[in-house]
Order: structure tokens, then sequence, then C-alpha cells
């Protein structure tokens, strides 16, 4: 019981759920406020839950059931969610055993970004292809990876040159939901996961940095037409958990600031709903 945390209601403690209150396919947001943002798209909504920052809508969404999930800002958070959303899926919380035919969740994360960039316009759609981890998650798991993850590690490690302290990871977001998201008009890159907003952002107020210059060395990588476009705080852990546990996930964000070129948007509620919109489109593909 000290492993798997219930509440007094037999639900998963953090997000207060119960199996038959989540739907297979997930949306997730940081900002609990954006999760009215999302159900409002839906037709009916059946549940819902909130305890801290962890707040869950699930609906329906033209004719298929989903849920919208917050995660808080942080990899910690989603450590959290992502354990617990498949804890509800394929852990029976009466015996705590697992459930013998395992199902597969689709998770896609809408969130926000700072681009690195300087030819990506503000408010454009940013699809990761991968998340280069500055958090420390995935070190407390026995993980495995690709060779091309640990490839693609690598050389970004090395052009880099990060301090003995700092070990980043790498995980490839799932291809076909990335492929879903995809179109004509959205980018794709690498997205950098840090562990705070400031220092690990390459932002200097009052305290110097152990590794100067972090934007600018991210922005001119180049490795086999890869490159890195953008910044935020919860793919990683999405990423790596999630396929893990052999669920899908990938991310899409919408680019609010372009670190090179300084610029930051005047407001983007307008294009932060088209994007749910999209998003939610290629949720149901």
């Amino acid at each position: 019981s000290s492993e798997l945390v219930l509440n007094a209601q037999g639900k998963v403690y953090h997000l207060d759920l119960a199996p038959h209150e989540l739907a297979d396919k997930i949306i997730l947001v940081g900002d609990p406020d954006r999760i009215g943002l999302v159900s409002n798209f839906f037709s009916k909504i059946e549940h819902k839950a909130q305890h801290r920052e962890f707040v869950t809508h699930t609906g329906i969404y033209k004719g298929e059931r989903m849920s919208v999930v917050s995660t808080g800002i942080g990899t910690d958070n989603c450590d959290i969610v992502i354990n617990e959303l498949d804890a509800l899926a394929n852990i029976n919380l009466t015996t705590r055993e697992d459930h013998p035919n395992k199902k597969s969740l689709k998770f896609i994360r809408i969130g926000t970004c700072g681009i690195l960039q300087p030819e990506i316009p503000i408010h454009s759609y940013i699809i990761s292809t991968h998340a280069y981890g500055l958090d420390n998650i995935a070190h407390f798991y026995d993980l495995s990876f690709t060779e091309e993850e640990n490839t693609l590690r690598e050389a970004l490690n090395q052009h880099i040159e990060w301090p003995e302290n700092i070990r980043p990871y790498l995980i490839q977001a799932n291809p076909e939901l990335v492929k879903n998201l995809s179109s004509d008009t959205t980018f794709q890159g690498i997205t950098v996961t840090s562990s705070g907003f400031y220092g690990p952002q390459g932002r200097k107020l009052r305290l110097p940095l152990a590794k100067a210059a972090i934007n600018e060395l991210l922005t001119a990588f180049r490795f086999n037409q890869q490159k890195v476009t953008n910044f935020e705080m919860e793919s990683s852990a999405i990423f790596c958990l999630g396929k893990a546990l052999g669920h899908q996930a990938a991310t899409i964000c919408l680019g609010v600031a372009n670190r090179p070129n300084q610029e930051f948007s005047k407001g983007f509620d307008k294009e932060m709903n088209a994007l749910i919109e999209y998003s939610l489109d290629a949720a149901i593909r």
C-alpha cells in the first residue's frame, strides 16, 4: 500500500481517478487552467476530477472517448502522472496485480515552448521527434535505448560538452503519432526538456550559469539532418516512461518565444485554441 498509494475511495492518490473514469486517448497539458479549454471542444463531459494541480476531464470528442489531464510544470510531476495513468490501465487496484492483457494508451502533450531556430516564427506548431532530457527521471529506471537514440544523444553531448554533473538522455517520440500530428505547416525537431525555466534554459538573471552559451550551442547543432527546435519542460519524462510502459507518446507545442530573436508572443489565446482543436483531430486519426 505504500508503493501504489490509493485514497479512501480506492482511486489512485494524486490523480483521484478510478479506471473507468479514464479514456484510452489522453491529452496532456501542463497548465490546469488549460483543461477547460480542451474539454470545451467535447460534446459531452462524463467525469471531472481535481486534486492539487492534477485536473482531469473525460468526455466525448467527435464520437471518440477522450481524457484531458494536467500534469503541472516539470518532469517530476510527469513521473507521477504517467505512472498513475498506467496503473489505472494495467493494474488491478484491488489486488494490486498486473492485468494479464496490457493496454496501450495514447498520450499527446499540448504545450507552449521557446523556439531555438531563428527562422521558425512565433505561434508555429512544433512537433517533437525526440526529447533531450536535462532532467533526471530516466536515471531512476532500468530503461533501454535504441542505437539511434544513443547515437543522437552522444552527438549532442559531445557538441555541448556538459559539466560532469549533467547527464542528459534522449528518447524518440512515437513515430505514428508524430506522423498524425504533422502537416505542411508544422515544424519538427529535437525538443530539449529542461529541469527549470531560468538557468536550465540558458536564462541568466542574477546567478551565473555553469555552462555558458547553452542556447547558441543548441541552435547550432546539426547531425544527420537533425536539429534542436525548441525548449519545454515535460516531454522527456512522458516519452521515456510512456515508451517503457508500452504506451504511445508525442508532443506538439505552440512556439511563444523565439530565443535567438529575443521575441515573445504578445498574446496567444486564439492560437492555443486552434492548436487544441488541431491536436484533438490528430488524436482520433
